[in-house]
């Protein structure tokens, strides 16, 4: 076999430079990439105890590529949805780099709706930018590609891996990857684009990962299918590795991906409040807004503040300071976002004063997950808007079982209760029909603490035919229904 390498010609290039920045997804995207990574690992145990089906394997596939997708944005997914924090990055990394000289860009993706919001940030930013995706005519394609080389105030070239091949864009000296391929071949050829023969300036490439996900944990999958090209066609390297059977490959690779599950153990902090914080945020780090330790010695308090205030967040904290700190355990003072927003205005009015020397901040919530833009309230209004509709129902059940009809009471009830669903799912991203499936409710709304776990059987119970249920029983789920209305209500307050 007969090739030209890359390295035989690396002499006669300009340097290049890598950087990878791992952002952080916003809470609505971990929201989101959590159900994809919840149906993942049950099809993953699932092929545990037997080959997978085709159609099984298929929803596999897809699911996998919906947890890449929403690495991105949701947007992807749903055009309802233009949260991007990987976008926020990118226009600084432009305006830093536009700012710094007369550079020509290529940012690639995967996704053409993710280029879509990239254009829509260009036009912001008043960048000229030329388009290469599939669906554009040939003609179309070369006219763009011609504008991109000669117009000196088009500075960006937007393309998915249609333009990764093939194309000789010299006039680049900086390639951003706004996501990560499978395949590390395709990953070299995206770079090549700019870093090839006649580039006389040194490339930079920008990776953008999102943090603690499919896409950072595929970088260690990347770098072993490199080292295999290289071992396996080039000599270098290992050329001798344990080949496991297909099946026990594949499920070892699935469990690496949705948990960055690796062979040498990761050890836990040896600080105690990280301790406490890692175990706190695995599952309220949809709630959390700020975790401080104030004081010294024996006279410590830890302040939390969360979106909302709730007993199973209290017994949670109250019982890992306990284990974290079995001998002088700080005190646990909780508190809500408004509650801690009056405080900070009393302090700054002069009103109260804090010995801010004594304070270690163990957790402050992302900046992009503090506002809440002006399509988050609209979100939230029509939830609460679904919500209101259910209480007409709630109290027709309530007058039929004063009146001594339970069994009648439980039709308006059960109504009242999928409605209600039907409205934080609606807050949380999910426009479903009545009445929604139980695994969307349990991902979304049981799993992430918004509900509490009797919710599931609950639902299973009203949704049955009620022909042989007594009065003791009927009353039994309307009194469990009503709490969980109530606590529906809480969570849109």
């Amino acid at each position: 076999m007969l090739r030209r390498r890359k390295e035989e010609v690396e002499g006669q290039l300009p340097g290049r430079t890598i950087n990878t920045y791992f952002v952080p997804m916003h809470k609505e995207q971990v929201l989101r990439y959590g159900e994809y990574e919840s149906r993942v690992a049950r099809l993953a145990a699932t092929a545990k105890k037997r080959p997978l089906k085709k159609e099984e394997m298929e929803q596999l596939q897809r699911n996998l590529a919906c947890m890449r997708m929403l690495c991105d944005t949701p947007y992807i997914l749903d055009q309802n949805c233009r949260i991007s924090p990987k976008l926020k990055e990118l226009g600084s990394i432009l305006q830093e780099i536009m700012e710094d000289g007369d550079h020509k860009i290529i940012i690639f993706s995967e996704w053409e709706r993710m280029l879509q919001l990239v254009r829509s940030q260009a036009e912001e930013m008043g960048l000229h930018y030329a388009l290469h995706t599939g669906k554009i005519p040939q003609p179309k394609r070369r006219e763009e590609i011609r504008r991109f080389k000669d117009d000196p105030e088009c500075r960006l070239f937007l393309s998915t891996d249609s333009g990764s091949v093939g194309l000789n864009l010299q006039v680049a000296d900086v390639v951003i990857n706004l996501d990560m391929p499978w395949n590390p071949a395709k990953l070299e050829q995206r770079i090549a684009r700019a870093w090839r023969k006649h580039q006389k300036r040194p490339v930079q490439v920008i990776n953008l990962v999102s943090r603690d996900s499919i896409e950072h944990r595929m970088l260690s999958l990347l770098e072993q299918k490199r080292s295999l090209a290289e071992g396996v066609v080039d000599g270098k390297g290992k050329n001798e590795m344990d080949l496991p059977s297909g099946r026990a490959a594949f499920l070892e690779r699935i469990d690496a991906l949705i948990t960055g599950a690796s062979k040498e153990p990761q050890m836990p902090p040896s600080d105690p409040l990280d301790r406490l914080r890692d175990n706190i945020l695995s599952q309220w780090s949809h709630q959390l807004k700020l975790m401080e330790l104030h004081g010294e010695g024996t006279q410590q308090t830890l302040l939390v503040v969360a979106d909302r205030l709730s007993d199973a967040l209290q017994n949670a904290l109250t019982r890992q300071l306990q284990e974290q700190f079995p001998e002088q355990t700080p005190q646990l003072k909780l508190l809500d976002r408004d509650a801690f927003a009056t405080i900070q205005q009393l302090i700054e009015a002069g009103v109260l004063n804090t010995n801010q020397d004594t304070v270690r901040t163990v957790y402050r919530a992302p900046a992009a997950d503090k506002p809440k833009d002006d399509e988050q309230s609209k979100h939230l209004t029509e939830a609460r808007n679904r919500l209101a509709q259910s209480e007409h129902k709630r109290r027709m059940a309530k007058v039929l079982t004063e009146g001594g009809f339970s069994t009648e009471a439980l039709a308006p009830m059960r109504e009242a209760v999928e409605t209600a669903l039907h409205a934080l799912l609606f807050w949380r991203g999910h426009d479903t029909e009545n009445p929604p499936a139980q695994e969307l409710i349990e991902s979304t709304l049981v799993q992430t603490n918004l509900l509490p776990a009797e919710t599931l059987s609950l639902i299973a119970r009203l949704r049955e035919d009620q022909p042989g249920v007594d009065e003791a029983q009927a009353d039994n789920l309307i009194r469990q229904s009503d709490e969980l209305l109530s606590q529906a209500a809480s969570v849109l307050e």
